[in-house]
């Protein structure tokens, strides 16, 4: 491969429209450019850099016996319906018609589609199996960012194991989990496994694979002693609160002009002299739950975490209620809600059990109420529905939490038979019954991959890609006329293996072509001028390392093989 012959239009300055460090390195070095909001045309550099990447996880999937396809983007409605995801999927799915009205979409994912396959497994005797592809993808994200981060159209590895029973199926997610590994690991990534929600996909159980990162859109929780857990679904252990010593009966009390949490923590009455610390408050919030109007109880300090009340209440489809909605289920208005005398079913954080002493709004303009006691004084239902925040104390004991951001680059589900029952996967059991499949689901997203790379692989000259992942192992640049050396070279470490690019301009002076290579981020320059021929050394550059060395002409091609 040529210099001269290869599309890579390299830019001097940083585009404007370049949002992370990755989207502007990808365009600076000639990786990539737009077509569109989240839409990227994949230049030779960026293609073979994405297609070593593919590499690595199809080598990773093989080895664990996993069978690769290859699947259509185009799907029809019918399958989507049966597993019940075309309703439940909003506008991020692209859906379209035919030519005869039939309902189409452009495959999010490919979970009914390798299920309707698996319908034709038979026995017991044909599992467990796990079968995979590298295919496009499309998801009309509301706010495509980051260069390739978050893609309108983009490349998923998606594998799907199916299996007989939930023993066989935790193997083989314990396998897709240290296939993960490696194939991080060898792209050069440090990265975190982190509890996740499994959102729509259903089933029950999931990990996300998270690169840490300042450009990062998730947010994980970090215990010292490396557990971690996506902020959707962390948990964590609350430091004793000290509550009055004696029950005593609810009371209201006048609380004109308090309307939130620090207003009441200033005001001052008999009752409270020096306010009330918002770990004796009781923050109420009403929500619209599928239509039917349901009150969240919180700590006065603490914050709703909108994903795990849909997971104790069910459905996805929450909001806050309105001001009108609110009067008429609580009969009063915003800083004046409470628990007492309501219909309306009530979630309290597990952090209000067993608690007394509390206050909160008494669902009477400009009143509180005292003395609160859940269980007591209304019944609820205890549930784990707080988000949690930096400092918190780990499950583990090992320490205080920290919240970091992080680039999700994998995420591995349980899906159970949720799949399969709606859609008949089923095969012969042991004992001669018809048994739904138990189906896994594990997904890479390889441009987030790419993205993700270049974030933690990168200095303010360039791209500093590992060689595992570089579109070049090497790239040699030609100093002046070479007689021919240069390509001599090229041939020879080419044959033995090594994918290498020769630098063979002539209109480019020396210093652009330095900057160039530090640049694109091959790994490696092998520097061969005049002066150097005549005393039959060239010179090696390791841009990973920053060393340089001399080194006889008859020995490169072994050092470079070596090294």
């Amino acid at each position: 491969m040529k210099r001269s012959q290869l599309y890579a239009p390299t830019l001097r300055e940083s585009p404007s429209e370049a949002e992370t460090t990755s989207h502007a390195l990808l365009l600076r070095a000639g990786y990539v450019r737009q077509l569109s909001s989240g839409v990227y045309s994949m230049l030779p550099l960026g293609l073979r850099l994405k297609r070593r990447v593919e590499r690595i996880i199809r080598e990773e999937m093989n080895a664990i016996g996993a069978q690769e396809f290859d699947l259509p983007s185009l799907q029809p409605a019918e399958l989507w319906k049966a597993s019940g995801r075309w309703n439940a999927i909003g506008v991020e799915m692209l859906r379209l018609r035919d030519r005869s009205g039939r309902e189409m979409c452009l495959g999010m994912t490919h979970e009914e589609i390798f299920t309707s396959l698996a319908r034709e497994l038979r026995s017991y005797r044909e599992l467990p199996t796990v079968w995979y592809q590298i295919a496009r993808k499309f998801r009309d994200e509301p706010r495509p960012r980051g260069g390739l981060i978050r893609l309108r159209e983009f490349t998923m590895k998606d594998s799907y194991s199916f299996a007989l029973d939930d023993a066989t199926l935790h193997e083989q997610f314990k396998a897709h989990e240290a296939a993960y590994r490696r194939i991080f690991t060898r792209c050069g990534l440090t990265f975190v496994v982190a509890d996740a929600s499994n959102g729509s996909m259903g089933g029950a159980g999931s990990s996300e694979f998270v690169a840490l990162s300042d450009a990062g859109e998730d947010f994980v929780v970090v215990a010292p002693s490396g557990a971690a857990a996506n902020l959707e679904v962390a948990v964590s252990a609350l430091e004793p609160v000290v509550d009055d010593a004696v029950s005593l009966e609810p009371v209201e009390f006048e609380t004109p002009n308090v309307h939130t949490i620090a207003d009441l923590e200033r005001f001052q009455c008999d009752l409270f002299p020096n306010g009330v610390p918002a770990t004796r408050q009781m923050k109420t919030l009403v929500m619209i739950a599928q239509g039917e109007a349901v009150v969240v109880l919180l700590r006065g300090d603490h914050q709703l975490n909108l994903v795990k009340l849909a997971g104790v209440l069910g459905t996805d489809d929450i909001r806050p209620a309105g001001a009108e909605e609110t009067l008429e289920v609580m009969g009063a208005n915003f800083g004046s809600l409470g628990p007492l005398g309501i219909k309306a079913r009530i979630i309290a954080d597990n952090a209000l059990e067993g608690r007394r002493g509390l206050v909160s709004g008494a669902n009477k303009d400009g009143f509180h109420a005292a003395r609160l006691e859940p269980s007591r004084d209304f019944l609820a239902r205890f549930a784990d529905v707080r988000e949690v925040c930096a400092g918190d104390l780990a499950l583990d004991g090992s320490g205080r939490l920290e919240i970091k951001r992080g680039l999700e680059l994998g995420h591995i589900f349980k899906l159970g038979t949720r799949y399969a029952a709606a859609l008949g996967a089923a095969v012969q059991g042991i004992d001669g019954k018809r048994t739904p499949l138990v189906m896994g689901s594990y997904g890479i997203g390889v441009e987030r991959l790419m993205a993700a790379i270049c974030e933690t692989h990168s200095d303010e000259a360039g791209l500093k890609l590992p060689s595992s992942v570089a579109p070049f192992d090497a790239v040699i640049l030609e100093l002046g006329d070479t007689g021919g050396a240069a390509q001599r070279v090229h041939d020879e470490l080419s044959a033995a293996g090594l994918e290498v690019l020769l630098d063979d301009r002539s209109d480019v002076r020396a210093g652009e072509k330095f900057a160039e290579f530090e640049l694109i981020g091959v790994p490696t320059a092998v520097v061969i001028g005049k002066r150097g021929l005549e005393a039959g050394t060239v010179e090696i550059r390791r841009r990973l390392i920053g060393e340089k060395l001399e080194v006889r002409l008859e020995q490169l091609t072994a050092v470079l093989l070596e090294r």
